[in-house]
């Protein structure tokens, strides 16, 4: 799974929402069966996400799923979204690698009996509390996991913290190091994201994301998806730069030459891995010939 630059979660129970979710301009939809949905809902909302997997996908539109945590809804969310275009569960409130590892395990069991590839659907661990947090180097480690997530709400009341960046910065950072050890992705970003108003904070919190080292942003309102891709994408001159670190890179690599020197800068091995991870980020966007 190769991460987006923005999440949005949309309930799935909402088919007004659902209808419009391609359109809003975000790399993932999330579908999301936790938070977003009354407990009545729930069932019916699992029994639509066929139908509504198979709309977006059909729209082009790449598709995650939110499920519950409480094991009981959870084991039949994850049954639920075994379905042809889903890339990823996240599973909400992670806290141990031991509880990844089961998940994982009936995930594995629920693509084989829906028929599908084991590997097609990963799984992004949310953590969303103190536990999570202490827990996120092995639970970076479970099988089957390609991204952890930072949920700040639910961290900050777990911690007694008031949400943003002078309280998250550090835990969010702590996030992106575990993840970064065990070679996965992050998202998220060091503030709440129930501001949905005051979109200039939300960016500013989206942009000192990326510098912290996450792949992309969890959006809760389409009005945060720009403000998210706008922080993560590539000027012209550093997208030109990667491409160029890269190709030189490859260029060495052909003729056997150990050091490479572009532009009178030393090209190493961790710098040939960010370009990498900067246009993988950004597919799609080219330099100016």
């Amino acid at each position: 799974m190769t991460p987006g630059r923005s999440y949005l979660f949309t309930p799935a129970h909402q088919p007004r929402l659902l209808a419009r979710a391609h359109t809003r301009g975000a790399d993932v939809v999330l579908l999301d069966l936790e938070d977003s949905v009354p407990l009545p809902e729930k069932a019916a909302a699992r029994a639509g996400l066929a139908a509504a997997v198979a709309g977006l996908v059909a729209h082009g539109a790449r598709v995650a799923v939110r499920v519950n945590a409480p094991l009981g809804l959870c084991i039949r969310d994850i049954e639920a979204a075994c379905l042809p275009g889903v890339e990823a569960v996240m599973v909400p409130k992670a806290t141990s690698a031991g509880q990844i590892t089961a998940l994982a395990a009936h995930l594995r069991d629920s693509l084989h009996s829906a028929a599908l590839p084991a590997d097609q659907i990963a799984i992004i661990a949310l953590v969303e509390s103190a536990a999570g947090l202490q827990a996120a180097a092995a639970i970076a480690r479970a099988p089957q996991v390609a991204a952890l997530a930072f949920g700040p709400e639910d961290f900050s009341a777990d911690c007694g913290l008031v949400p943003g960046p002078d309280t998250l910065a550090v835990p969010a950072q702590a996030l992106v190091l575990a993840a970064r050890a065990a070679g996965i992705g992050v998202l998220g970003l060091p503030d709440s994201l129930a501001e949905v108003v005051d979109i200039d904070r939300f960016a500013t919190a989206a942009g000192l994301a990326r510098r912290m080292g996450f792949d992309g942003v969890l959006c809760i309102h389409p009005a945060q998806v720009a403000a998210v891709n706008a922080a993560f994408a590539l000027s012209e001159a550093d997208l030109l730069q990667a491409q160029q670190i890269v190709q030189a890179a490859e260029a060495a690599a052909a003729t056997g030459a150990g050091a490479i020197l572009l532009n009178g800068r030393m090209i190493d091995p961790p710098v040939v891995a960010r370009a990498l991870r900067l246009l993988r980020q950004n597919q799609g966007q080219t330099a100016p010939a």
